[in-house]
């Protein structure tokens, strides 16, 4: 990985970040791609209508179904799916979170259940590499200890313990490997936690980044927080990590989340919300939040944001979009998802501008302006 420091408008940061499949400009966010797909889109919609250059795929996901050994025979990633950009894999660590009640996390990684046909398994912290390395992740994610919040102090402890710990393992065996010629061409990145805690924070960031990883990731936020305790620890915790390697804020988040943390020096940012509010009828727009299943927009004939220039929004009406959500016509997904990300990439896109020109600060009111706040 090439990594390069562009400019910077205060702490706001646009950098260049350069894989073996893509160069990637930031702030970027990048759409969700769970086993491998991006919901509704197919890879011509991401590649050429989106222009993404880095997409995120599920580890735990894939693992299951078809399984990282099918999706290695098929060429990885890039030639399974036939997206030929950047993927990012996650390590499974969120999954096992959110899937609480089937896992158990304990010392030598995390135990659990397939959502699928109730089989178990273990991942630890070098079997997710691997499963990673079957997938040829242009970046992948080592296995973390995430917790809910609120916790209490031992929980939050015994997280930074496992993942300190699993992160030592991983980096010795992901190094180890690439001297054997496995994993050359892929980068690796530490996971950050400490719930809310500015003391727990702060010694889970200086243990990581003492450490030799590619890149460093701050996990375990947006997980029942409120949105000022996010900020605030994103603010604290980006002062104790590099400046010349790239900062990945994990499952963040809605734009204004995007803004806030792009000010506080995050570079790359992955979450459902635009997909997944999409296919539930809500549509992001420079003014704010549509619900296009409103009875309002029945006979609508502008578009969604008159200043996008999606494909969506330079095609179809509100009412005609209306229709289709309301009829559950599947050409509505493909539509919704191409409108929502277009607005989130073009987005980062604008606030990579505002950077480059030193003008964030002014970026970040005009923003907000239009939304009336």
């Amino acid at each position: 990985m090439e990594f390069t420091l562009d400019a910077t408008s205060k702490n706001a940061r646009a950098c260049t970040i350069k894989t073996a499949h893509s160069t990637i400009k930031t702030p970027v966010f990048m759409p969700v791609g769970t086993v491998g797909s991006v919901k509704s889109l197919d890879v011509h919609d991401v590649v050429e209508t989106l222009g993404a250059e880095i997409i995120l795929a599920n580890t735990y996901h894939t693992y299951l179904r078809p399984g990282d050994k099918t999706i290695a025979k098929m060429g990885k990633l890039h030639g399974f799916t036939k997206y030929p950009k950047s993927f990012l894999t996650d390590s499974g660590g969120f999954q096992a979170f959110s899937l609480s009640d089937m896992s158990k996390p304990q010392t030598d990684g995390i135990e659990f259940r397939s959502h699928i046909d109730g089989s178990k398994h273990l991942f630890t912290p070098k079997k997710v590499i691997d499963i990673q390395h079957n997938l040829g992740s242009d970046i992948m994610m080592i296995l973390d200890d995430l917790v809910a919040l609120p916790a209490t102090k031992e929980r939050i402890a015994l997280s930074i313990e496992r993942t300190t710990q699993w992160a030592k393992e991983s980096i010795e065996y992901f190094r180890a490997k690439q001297k054997e010629g496995i994993g050359v061409d892929q980068n690796i990145f530490a996971i950050i936690q400490g719930g809310t805690d500015k003391e727990f924070r702060t010694k889970s960031a200086t243990e990581l980044c003492a450490l030799d990883y590619d890149g460093f990731a701050i996990g375990g936020l947006s997980v029942g927080e409120l949105n000022n305790e996010m900020y605030d620890t994103v603010e604290h915790t980006v002062q104790y990590m590099p400046q010349d390697k790239p900062r990945y804020l994990m499952g963040v988040g809605t734009p204004e989340d995007l803004i806030e943390n792009i000010e506080r020096g995050i570079d790359m940012f992955d979450c459902v919300m635009p997909t997944r509010n999409a296919r539930n009828g809500t549509l992001f727009t420079s003014f704010g939040k549509l619900n296009i299943k409103g009875a309002k927009y029945k006979e609508d004939n502008s578009p969604i944001d008159p200043e996008c220039s999606c494909p969506t929004c330079q095609t179809y009406s509100r009412a005609y979009l209306n229709h289709l959500f309301r009829a559950r016509e599947i050409s509505y997904f493909r539509a919704a998802t191409l409108h929502n990300l277009h607005y989130y990439l073009e987005l980062m896109r604008q606030a990579r501008k505002a950077i480059l020109e030193d003008r964030y600060a002014e970026f970040k009111k005009e923003f907000y302006s239009k939304r009336g706040k």
